[in-house]
C-alpha cells in the first residue's frame, strides 16, 4: 500500500506537467475502481483548469479552478502516468498505440508550455478510489487526520499529549491517522528501529507521568521525519506495484534495516542481533530484539 513517500513522489512527479493545464475531456473506461467514480464526474470537471496538486496524509488532491478538487487514493496498484506528450517528451508509461486493459479513467489534458498529453489513472486490482468535493474539508477521508509529519505540528510533545496513558503498542498507535497522518507498516518499522525502541511496547510509557515525551519519544519523533525525507528523495519504495508518474520504481526498499528482512543480521552498527518477525494486528512487524528496547 503506498505510503506518504510514494503519495508524495507522485504529487512530485505530475505538478510541473499537470499545473496550468486544463482538462479537455475525461473518458472513464468502467463505472467503479473500489468505490463508483462520482456522479458526473467527467461533466463536472472537463473545461476546468488544474492550479494545484497536492497532498494530504496518503491522498493525492488536485484543485481546479472551478473550485472542485479531485481526491485519489492509490490504493495497492493505483498510479497516474502519461500516456505520451506533444511537445516536450516527459518519460511515457505506455508506448503510444497501446491499449492497456487497467487504464480506467483518461484525461485528454493541453498545457501552456508543455501541450497536449493524456493523463492515465491505471489500477489493475481496483483498489484504489476517485471522489470529487467542492469543498474538500467535507471529506471525510481528511476529516480526523492528524498532523503533517513533515510539517511543525509534528513532534514529540504533541505525540506525548496523544500517547499519555495509552495501553497501545506503540506500532498500532503510529499507525493510528488520527495520531500522525501518511504512516504505514513499511516506514513505522523502519523509525521504530532507529530510534531503538521496541514495536510491541505500550505508547505511553514513552511519556513521563508528567506527561513530557522521554527522550525516546524524542528520537523516534526525529526518525519518523528522517526516514520519511530519505524515501521521499529516492522516489519511496517499490515492493511490487508502486510506479511512479513516469512509470519508474522507487529505490528505498533498498535501504531497508528490518523492513522484509527477517534472518538477516541487524545493520546496527556493533549489534549482534537478528532481524525477526511477529504478528501485530494481522499485520507483519519486522524488529531487531537486540537493539530495540524498551524505554
Amino acid at each position: 500500500m503506498p505510503e506518504l513517500p510514494e503519495v508524495e513522489t507522485v504529487r512530485r512527479g505530475l505538478e510541473p506537467w499537470i499545473v496550468g493545464a486544463r482538462i479537455e475531456k475525461v473518458t472513464l473506461n468502467r463505472a467503479n475502481l473500489r468505490f463508483p467514480f462520482p456522479e458526473g464526474l467527467a461533466k463536472a470537471i472537463e473545461g476546468a483548469t488544474i492550479v494545484s496538486a497536492s497532498r494530504r496524509a496518503k491522498y493525492l488532491l488536485i484543485q481546479l479552478d472551478n473550485g472542485k478538487t479531485v481526491l485519489s487514493h492509490l490504493g495497492m496498484t493505483g498510479s497516474w502516468r502519461f500516456a505520451e506528450h506533444g511537445i516536450d517528451k516527459p518519460p511515457r508509461y505506455y508506448e503510444p498505440g497501446e491499449q492497456p486493459n487497467h487504464d480506467h479513467m483518461v484525461w485528454d489534458i493541453s498545457h501552456p508550455k508543455h501541450g497536449k498529453s493524456h493523463l492515465i489513472y491505471a489500477d489493475p486490482r481496483r483498489f484504489g478510489f476517485i471522489d470529487l468535493y467542492d469543498d474538500i474539508a467535507d471529506s471525510p477521508y481528511l476529516k480526523d487526520l492528524g498532523p503533517e509529519p513533515l510539517g511543525n505540528d509534528f513532534n514529540a510533545d504533541e505525540m506525548a499529549e496523544k500517547f499519555k496513558a495509552k495501553k497501545t503498542p506503540i506500532k498500532a498507535a503510529l499507525l493510528d491517522q488520527r495520531v500522525v497522518a501518511g504512516l504505514g507498516n513499511i516506514y513505522v518499522a523502519e523509525a521504530l528501529h532507529r530510534s531503538h525502541i521496541l514495536p510491541t511496547v505500550l505508547a505511553g510509557t514513552l511519556v513521563t507521568a508528567k506527561g513530557k515525551p522521554k527522550a525516546a519519544l524524542e528520537d523516534l519523533a526525529s526518525a519518523v521525519r528522517q526516514v520519511l525525507i530519505e524515501a521521499i528523495e529516492v522516489g519511496g519504495s517499490t515492493l511490487r506495484d508502486f510506479r511512479n508518474a513516469d512509470g519508474g520504481s522507487g529505490y528505498f526498499q533498498h535501504r531497508f534495516a528490518v523492513y522484509d528482512r527477517e534472518g538477516e543480521p541487524c545493520p546496527t552498527p556493533l549489534c549482534t542481533g537478528t532481524v525477526e518477525r511477529i504478528v501485530q494486528s494481522g499485520r507483519s512487524t519486522f524488529f531487531c530484539p537486540v537493539c530495540q528496547k524498551k524505554p
